[in-house]
């Protein structure tokens, strides 16, 4: 294989590379207010165009099918919001007797309360290939369990650090915009397929490649975010911990999720198990950093508390575009 063929075929992994360092050298570009405008570039229309993008490639039966995976979805939510903030509590009970930043620590559990994200999980379970329909369902569902019961995610997080808030939660706007940038670009994807379902079928457009270049730019945006947040002081050896941590994290989870769902009596697909894997241990930025500044408004410490989260979304996609081409080779060989 040529270089220049090589290039060709990890072109994503060299744009992931090659936008966190351009966010590295200037993340003004890219920060909310910058010339960019992330908040309505990427929090309205790169999503919007993601779900679009999904309702118009996904096949309708495929979607239907999806929903009835009930044993699929009650796996993801179970693991979701109810294993990961518990198996975090535990074990932070070991790291509070650590010199790591107490904040720190109530931050990643605060990272374990969230639900799934709209975006990274779908592109990702699409990129390898797997039940693109299954993580749609689970992360739109976690999200608007989360958008129309606000209480479960800030009962958690009072639970596990016992600091409550008595701000009101603006659920009817978090759910007005999860409405707008989901639910309403798929269904209109979908209706789109009806009548241009021909055309697509011999055409047979990159909606993987569209979904990934809007993926950089998500991912750009997010590092912009974090090299320029003024907010975070910190020592270095707890920041270089927390970093160790959430990668640890992510990959035992990752891997408990896979052991789980590949046993012989699980029922699940090598399909199936992808979108588990992305989908039981991914967490929302979008939705996670604005119920942090709600739960936890005018405290003292809510830079340190959303250090962890803003660590956690930019490595979850780092990490789960980089295991895409080993996990898609593990799927083809199992469905051979």
């Amino acid at each position: 294989m040529g270089l220049l063929e090589r290039l060709r075929k990890e072109w994503f992994i060299l744009g992931i590379v090659l936008v966190i360092a351009v966010a590295r050298l200037e993340p003004a570009v890219g920060v909310k207010g910058g010339p960019l405008k992330p908040e309505i570039t990427i929090t309205y229309i790169a999503v919007s165009a993601i779900f679009f993008n999904s309702g118009l490639s996904l096949k309708t039966e495929e979607l239907t099918s999806a929903l009835m995976h009930v044993k699929l979805h009650l796996f993801v939510q179970i693991f979701t919001l109810v294993f990961f903030p518990t198996a975090i509590w535990l074990f932070l009970q070991l790291l509070s007797i650590t010199p790591i930043n107490e904040w720190l620590l109530k931050g990643l559990q605060t990272v374990g309360c969230m639900p799934p994200p709209v975006s990274s999980a779908v592109i990702l379970t699409k990129a390898v290939g797997g039940n693109e329909a299954a993580a749609i369902f689970n992360s739109a569902f976690g999200s608007f369990l989360v958008s129309n019961a606000v209480f479960i995610a800030n009962a958690l997080i009072v639970l596990f650090l016992t600091l409550g808030s008595s701000s009101s939660v603006p659920f009817t706007s978090i759910f007005s915009q999860l409405f707008m940038t989901v639910v309403v670009p798929l269904i209109i994807g979908q209706i789109v397929r009806r009548y241009i379902k021909d055309w697509l079928e011999r055409k047979k457009p990159p909606f993987g490649a569209i979904s990934s270049c809007v993926l950089l730019m998500i991912i750009y945006t997010t590092f912009c975010d974090t090299f320029a947040n003024p907010n975070i002081d910190l020592d270095k050896f707890s920041l270089i911990i927390i970093v160790f941590i959430i990668f640890s994290v992510q990959m035992s989870f990752m891997f408990l999720t896979f052991l789980f769902s590949t046993r012989n009596n699980s029922g699940f697909t090598p399909a199936d198990t992808v979108a588990i894997v992305f989908c039981s241990t991914h967490k929302s930025l979008t939705l996670g950093i604005p119920m942090l500044k709600i739960v936890f408004a005018g405290y003292e410490h809510l830079s340190l508390i959303s250090v962890p989260l803003l660590i956690y979304h930019p490595a979850q996609i780092l990490l789960g575009s980089l295991l895409v081409p080993t996990i898609k080779s593990w799927m083809v060989s199992r469905q051979k």
